[in-house]
């Protein structure tokens, strides 16, 4: 706790991706570990999988994640997996999954290919 409130539950505090809440106004940065592309005949919304690190070869344990979601898009510019990114909206829990619907984002870093 900080001054009588939880880890992460101050305004403008990032949050860990592991920590989320199921409900409220978060900043939390990640990296983009898959997108989706809808098909064209369906809705428009551009999907991404964020996770905290990105794990190259070995086992790991299931990273914490959180779904990215920008309707009306069907691909936006630079979204790509290994793309080091911070997000601010508002979460939501769904399908057991903390979403986040179109963010305020910021490109970190890029990883060469």
């Amino acid at each position: 706790m900080v001054d009588g409130h939880a880890r992460g539950s101050l305004p403008g505090e990032p949050h860990e991706i592991s920590d989320l809440p199921s409900r409220g106004r978060v900043s939390c940065t990640g990296f983009i570990e898959s997108v989706t592309y809808p098909p064209a005949s369906e809705q428009a919304q551009f999907t991404a999988i964020v996770v905290e690190n990105i794990i190259h070869g070995g086992v790991a344990a299931s990273p914490a994640r959180l779904r990215v979601v920008w309707l009306g898009r069907r691909k936006v510019p630079g979204l790509e997996p290994g793309a080091k990114l911070h997000f601010e909206g508002m979460v939501t829990e769904r399908d057991g999954l903390p979403t986040m619907f179109n963010p305020r984002y910021e490109i970190l870093t890029r990883q060469e290919r």
